[in-house]
């Protein structure tokens, strides 16, 4: 009669090939929050290439506080998007271990996210005095 038990090797094997295939998943996890990490880092620039433009578009328009005004609020939405990024970037980073990648540090999206948020008040103030 022939043995129906699976052959411990075999089962130790599977058991393996499914531990791999879920650090893999989780390593993929990490790059997958570090890649939304730049696009939302992207998007803030964007913001704030709206609010030069629109300054730039709208710069004899009467008064000349609107205008800028209306900049300003495109630089506060990338000052959001900035502090928005680097909180859920940091809160997803801390739930995941790697495995086969190397991660990036919680500080580098803080540092990346305060040179920005510096740039997008820098450019603000700017705008301002044009």
């Amino acid at each position: 009669m022939a043995d129906t038990h699976p052959d411990k090797s075999d089962a130790d094997t599977k058991t393996q090939w499914a531990e791999d295939r879920t650090d893999w998943a989780e390593d993929r996890t990490v790059l997958a929050n570090e890649r939304t990490f730049a696009g939302w880092m992207r998007t803030g620039m964007a913001a704030i290439a709206i609010a030069v433009g629109l300054k730039a578009v709208f710069n004899e328009a009467e008064p000349t506080w609107l205008p800028k005004g209306v900049a300003t609020v495109f630089i506060g939405a990338a000052l959001i998007i900035f502090y928005a990024a680097w909180r859920n970037s940091c809160k997803g980073q801390r739930r995941l271990d790697t495995h086969d990648t190397e991660e990036q540090s919680t500080s580098t999206f803080g540092l990346l996210a305060s040179i920005f948020s510096v740039g997008a008040v820098l450019v603000g103030g700017i705008l301002w005095t044009l």
